[in-house]
């Protein structure tokens, strides 16, 4: 019996607002400084790259490791990070792990950071 790949998470209900267009909360901004803090790092910026950008949508962990000079478990360990941040998501099948975008959050933070036309318009 084959196993089910488990579900991905869909676009993420509770989106933000851009920052031009009213100040961030102290709550959103703790919660966004997590994923802002996560993908800030180089190694983890190319791991977020090369799998949104994998045919498929979804990269094994095979598939990541031959792109850096660095050792498995560091590749784990940024893996992990960019997990426990919820950019990422993770399945195990067999000895391999698989990886996809969790593209809720990509939205999420696409719409904080996006200029709103409004605003643009006064400031130009």
């Amino acid at each position: 019996m084959s196993k089910q790949p488990v579900p991905r998470p869909v676009a993420d209900a509770e989106c933000c607002t851009s920052l031009v267009a009213e100040p961030v909360s102290a709550a959103e901004a703790e919660e966004v400084s997590v994923l802002l803090k996560a993908i800030a790092d180089p190694v983890r910026l190319r791991l977020v790259s090369l799998i949104a950008s994998h045919q498929g949508g979804e990269a094994c962990v095979c598939d990541l490791t031959g792109a850096f000079e660095l050792t498995g478990p560091t590749i784990s360990h940024h893996l992990k990070i960019l997990r426990e941040a919820g950019l990422i998501g993770s399945q195990r099948r067999g000895t391999w792990v698989y990886y996809w975008i969790n593209p809720g959050v990509l939205a999420r933070l696409s719409a904080l950071l996006a200029p709103d036309a409004a605003h643009l318009a006064v400031i130009g």
